[in-house]
């Protein structure tokens, strides 16, 4: 009896193990096949959008989106990557900065101030355009790639929870330690804290940059409606957006690919460090 209920317990695990693979692959097939459909139709000579292989094998698409004047995609792309890194490197140190300093600090506020933020991150962002443009306009710096920036770091302290999380599993003696030989708290922070935190950080970089760089609401309706820019001031989003017209499908799937290429080759590449700044934000709240 003992050796039947053994048997049927391992078979039980093992169906369990194999349907969370079948159920996995199913998951991973979907969310690669809108990526799988994108490559496809780039190397597509006429644009089929409802057939996924292409009848007619080209390079044409690509050759025209790097060489089209009226369709800069390399300025797109760097105007992208200059508002993505500039955006990374000052979200970064405010939002460690802030996870800091409500992981070690203790203020009059501090856990009503903490409730707040994370009440006011329920809410989307989108919300704000309408105030967010017109400050801008106010202060004569709308439509521009500055603008954008600062929409993109000026709440970013709010996403403090992740990092604070990590935080809290370094040990404070580290600290004391720091404190009794006659440390300050930036000392601790800059010379002690951070260089042992390089999974968080690598995190938040990722997040950081991963969020202007395919963002395409607030670009248009920020800086892509502004009349002082021309389609070479474009990001990457609002650009391949205004060639959306099905008789460029081709080019705009070329456009998404190469896009989507530089953020999965980072991502790959710090894959690693990535899911030990989740791992270790989420021991503790």
């Amino acid at each position: 009896m003992a050796e039947k209920h053994f048997a049927s317990k391992r078979f039980a695990e093992k169906s369990q193990r194999v349907l969370i693979y079948v159920i996995l692959t199913v998951i991973s097939v979907i969310w690669l096949f809108p990526f799988f459909y994108l490559i496809m139709q780039s190397f597509a000579k006429v644009s089929n959008p409802k057939s996924i292989f292409p009848v007619e094998w080209t390079f044409d698409n690509y050759k025209t989106l790097f060489t089209s004047d009226t369709r800069p995609f390399l300025n797109w792309w760097l105007n992208t990557f200059l508002i993505a890194l500039a955006t990374a490197v000052l979200q970064t140190i405010f939002v460690l900065a802030t996870a800091y300093a409500l992981s070690r600090l203790r203020f009059a506020g501090r856990k009503g101030l903490m409730k707040l933020i994370l009440i006011l991150g329920m809410f989307p962002g989108f919300l704000g355009m309408l105030v967010n443009y017109y400050l801008l306009q106010l202060l004569g710096i709308d439509g521009s790639m500055f603008s954008l920036i600062i929409v993109y770091f000026a709440s970013s302290a709010m996403s403090y929870y992740i990092a604070k999380g990590f935080f809290d599993t370094v040990s404070r003696s580290l600290d004391e330690a720091v404190m009794i030989d006659g440390g300050s708290k930036n000392t601790v922070f800059w010379r002690i804290i951070l260089p042992l935190s390089k999974p968080i950080i690598i995190y938040t970089i990722l997040i950081s940059f991963t969020s202007p760089w395919g963002d395409f609401m607030f670009g248009n309706f920020i800086a892509g409606s502004s009349r002082t820019m021309t389609s070479a001031d474009y990001t990457v989003a609002v650009g391949l957006y205004k060639i959306t017209d099905m008789s460029e499908f081709g080019v705009f799937c070329a456009g998404a690919v190469m896009v989507s290429i530089p953020i999965t080759a980072l991502f790959f590449w710090l894959q690693r460090y990535y899911v030990e700044g989740i791992a270790g934000g989420a021991v503790k709240g």
